[in-house]
């Protein structure tokens, strides 16, 4: 009969090699995990933007249409809803962040905000 030999010292890998690729793995995370965040916060800013310019574009063809002069106050979203495209849901699109938007009356720049203007990445049209 005959017996095989097992070498246990070839098997696997030694815990510095693991303790070495978890290392590695964690300053890729660390790297990552911040730029991520901040793309996410640019693009949902970004978005935002684009939906500001489009409800002032808006406001701007209801001020027209009604003949509203400066000064005078527009019906948030009522007045709007026929100028603007409507989301999947059938509503002004929101800011993505959460943030409510605002809108000031005719005639001032900017006719709408958002209540994120503020933050590291502003909502705000520039």
């Amino acid at each position: 009969m005959k017996t095989t030999q097992i070498n246990h010292g070839e098997r696997g890998f030694t815990l510095v090699e693991i303790m070495i690729v978890i290392a590695i793995i964690g300053l890729l995370c660390a790297i990552a995990i911040p730029n991520l965040l901040r793309a996410s916060a640019r693009s949902q800013a970004n978005a935002c933007i684009n939906n500001l310019r489009q409800i002032d574009a808006a406001i701007q063809q209801f001020s027209v249409d009604a003949g509203k002069h400066q000064g005078d106050t527009i019906s948030w979203p009522n007045d709007l809803t026929s100028y603007i495209k409507l989301n999947a849901k059938g509503s002004i699109p929101p800011c993505p962040a959460g943030g409510t938007y605002s809108l000031n009356v005719v005639g001032t720049i900017p006719s709408v905000t958002c209540s994120y203007s503020t933050l590291t990445t502003p909502h705000a049209q520039q």
